[in-house]
């Protein structure tokens, strides 16, 4: 037990749970239900998910020793490799990296997608364990934590994501007490759940509000253990802009002027929501370097982008369920701590990712699709339809509740054999998470397209010329001509489409490598 483990945990009966994590390995059976805590890579367990995976390795237990494992969103490497041991038999609502989609695209784990605002609360009213006999909804929760309070509640790390929930429903909890990471104590601002009906409003009605509680209850008879932790959080270093996604940020930021100008938004616009990647990293640095000033956050993740815009001077507030940050990152951030911990709050997933106060706040919404198609539905998940890429996450939890709903990609994205690439404007979505009716702008590098109002036709046309990259434009203008062709004599004009070629950019793609179409017939 170290002195700094002994400091951290101020409730003393905690100190006599104090386990290793090889010690906790025989709880866990093949079918339990597992919840961890995590969010986008930081803030979860490691030692007890690496001590359970070198258990599986060492006994030849691959396939054999399974879980259900439930997390607020992704978690970090130690999810990884026990996709890798296929150790995961169903896992929900988000996951990222490339072990855990292989073995979902290969069916060894199955995997159900849902949004991240609704997930944990339907987690807690039984709907994603209604099979089991034993009354039980999640037989352990595997917590880190940065302290642990007088009372036994939880302080966590970097996230919060579905921690309360997890927490209210679970048989027995595992404490991994992160003793790497400093303590975030004061950060936090935690909403319990509350079941309906009579479940009173989220009193928000700015980013910077709190309701008081800056800690997770538990009741200290279901902590079974306390485990001490001295792995960081690995958060890969991110992609720099490159002159595709500083077009868009241009763009959206001459977008933003303009609506300023026009009265349809204030002078420090309205508070932000940008998701993960070089994209959302450089509409934060075009943000960073435009005359906006006193803006705000009302997000799910915030980067290390963000860290610029406090820096500067341009944001006043941020407030999201994580903060992923690189190394340097969060260097920077524990550097400047008490800076940023008054400017800055963590809630949970629920919260965060609440539509009612997304659209009470009138947040702007920013996130990154596969592809969208010419009448302006997106697809942010299964690439050609079928391939699972990571989940939806909490784009649809902003973009359907968006005062602004925005979504930014490149034009095309180049392929072995093809230098121009795969084209994301297609003529028909070949997934749809992202309706007509949730968005009002499109952003590539070639230009932006601002929908709202306009019927489907109109669209198409807004759609094609300024967002669709140069190789393709002739392509989808003819697509759409044809439609609008068959659609006027079969009287179907309101958006017409051709199924015999609506998906023919992806036929073409996956028999001949490229999306580029030598004739419709």
């Amino acid at each position: 037990m170290s002195q700094l483990l002994k400091q951290r945990v101020r409730y003393a009966p905690y100190l006599k749970k104090l386990k290793q994590p090889e010690e906790l390995v025989p709880l866990f059976k093949d079918g339990q239900y597992i919840g961890w805590s995590g969010f986008t890579g930081v803030g979860a367990p490691k030692v007890i998910p690496d001590a359970i995976a070198d258990h599986v390795e060492k006994n030849n237990l691959q396939g054999k020793l399974q879980f259900n494992l439930f997390v607020g969103a992704s978690a970090g490497p130690e999810e990884s490799r026990w996709a890798t041991n296929s150790m995961i038999r169903k896992r929900a609502p988000h996951q990222v990296g490339k072990p855990i989609s292989a073995a979902i695209n290969d069916g060894r784990t199955l995997f159900f997608d849902k949004h991240l605002s609704m997930f944990p609360q339907d987690l807690t009213y039984g709907f994603y364990t209604k099979d089991r006999n034993d009354g039980k909804i999640l037989d352990y929760s595997i917590i880190e934590a940065t302290a642990i309070k007088e009372d036994g509640s939880i302080v966590p790390g970097p996230s919060v994501g579905g921690s309360p929930e997890f927490i209210s429903v679970s048989d027995k909890v595992i404490i991994e007490l992160n003793t790497a990471t400093p303590s975030f104590e004061g950060l936090h601002d935690i909403d319990m759940p509350v079941n309906p009906p009579f479940r009173k409003p989220y009193p928000y009605t700015s980013p910077s509000d709190k309701s008081g509680l800056d800690s997770i209850p538990v009741d200290p008879e279901r902590v079974i253990a306390i485990v001490e932790s001295t792995v960081k959080d690995k958060v890969p270093p991110n992609t720099p802009s490159d002159a595709k996604s500083r077009a868009i940020a241009g763009h959206l930021v001459e977008f933003f002027e303009d609506e300023v100008k026009h009265g349809r938004l204030p002078e420090n616009l309205h508070p932000l929501q940008s998701g993960i990647g070089n994209i959302a990293n450089a509409v934060i640095e075009g943000l960073t370097g435009a005359s906006f000033k006193h803006l705000t956050v009302w997000t799910e993740v915030l980067q290390d982008s963000f860290l610029d815009l406090f820096e500067n001077g341009s944001l006043d507030y941020a407030t999201s369920t994580s903060i992923r940050l690189t190394e340097k990152g969060f260097e920077k951030f524990f550097n400047n701590w008490d800076d940023y911990s008054k400017k800055l709050c963590l809630r949970s997933q629920v919260v965060s990712n609440n539509p009612e106060i997304i659209r009470r706040l009138g947040v702007i919404a920013m996130n990154t699709p596969v592809e969208f198609d010419i009448y302006a539905h997106a697809n942010s998940t299964n690439v050609s339809g079928s391939k699972m890429l990571h989940g939806i996450g909490g784009s649809a939890d902003f973009l359907r509740n968006a005062k602004l709903s925005i979504m930014h990609a490149p034009s095309a994205r180049p392929t072995k054999t093809d230098p121009t690439g795969i084209s994301t404007v297609v003529p028909f979505a070949s997934h749809v998470d992202q309706t007509e009716h949730d968005l009002d702008v499109l952003v590539t590098e070639q230009g932006l397209a601002d929908v709202r109002g306009l019927a489907p036709r109109e669209r198409a046309r807004v759609i094609i010329e300024k967002c669709a990259h140069p190789d393709y434009k002739d392509s989808l203008k003819e697509y759409l001509e044809r439609a609008e062709f068959y659609a006027k004599q079969k009287k179907c004009l309101h958006e017409p489409h051709m199924l015999k070629n609506a998906f023919k950019f992806h036929l073409n793609l996956a028999e001949k490598g490229t999306m580029k179409v030598d004739k419709w017939d």
